[in-house]
């Protein structure tokens, strides 16, 4: 069982973020080659936190050493060579990661790619979900491929269209 525990600071608007990620997390999980882990008979948590810029460049200088806001940040707390052993979890209990989205650039990058906030949202938090289950596209362009490949379907499984596709203006 999945359990997403969803925080929204200002300047995130009112919204029903705690379904939109609990979707977004789903469909990243079932795109995934850990599609299992939704099955697991342990409970699974995914924290997901709805912030400002200043408290995702405070995060990623901390922890990535850039003195900057992204869109998202992800930590994962298990161990991708561990996650297929998760059912043997001691106390029935596995906290995943923890997922940080930017307010200010993820509303920027939803103007300029032209959609909702909450599409793009939804995007980042498919990708953080990816990301804390092993996937990295940082690693060579197979791994990218990969990896947006798992967004492509999981994205598509909530109805929203390709992110990567060229849109020609």
């Amino acid at each position: 069982m999945i359990h997403t525990e969803t925080s929204v600071d200002e300047p995130w608007p009112e919204g029903d973020w705690e379904a939109l990620a609990t979707r977004a997390v789903l469909a990243a999980i079932g795109a995934s080659s850990h599609g299992d882990i939704a099955q697991g008979s342990y409970a699974t948590e995914i924290s997901v936190r709805l912030t400002s810029d200043d408290e995702v460049q405070t995060l990623n200088r901390e922890y990535r050493q850039k003195d900057k806001p992204t869109n998202v940040l992800s930590f994962p707390m298990v161990q991708p060579d561990l996650l297929d052993a998760l059912d043997n979890s001691d106390d029935g209990e596995v906290l995943l990661g923890d997922i940080v989205l930017a307010h200010g650039v993820t509303m920027r990058e939803a103007e300029e790619k032209g959609v909702t906030l909450e599409e793009h949202a939804t995007h980042l938090i498919v990708h953080g979900t990816l990301h804390l289950l092993g996937l990295d596209h940082e690693l060579g362009d197979a791994e990218a491929e990969a990896m947006e490949e798992s967004e492509r379907v999981a994205l598509a499984s909530l109805g929203i269209s390709d992110p990567y596709a060229v849109r020609e203006a």
